[in-house]
């Protein structure tokens, strides 16, 4: 559904946001959303990283017995 937004759809969206909740604000909403994009971001990598060790592990493991 959202990959068929369009040109015309994003300017009504911006100036409803702009409606909303100002021109002062939105440095701020903007701010907030980027921290939270990077640390849903960060917490996904780390997420990814402990599957590969544990994953690597395993291997180990299974490695060492035959």
């Amino acid at each position: 559904m959202i990959l068929f937004i369009g040109g015309p759809e994003i300017i009504i969206i911006l100036l409803f946001i702009v409606i909303f909740f100002g021109s002062s604000k939105i440095p701020d909403l903007a701010r907030t959303l980027g921290k939270t994009i990077r640390e849903v971001k960060d917490a996904s990598n780390e997420i990814k990283k402990e599957i590969r060790d544990s994953a690597s592990e395993v291997k180990d493991d299974l490695d060492i017995k035959k």
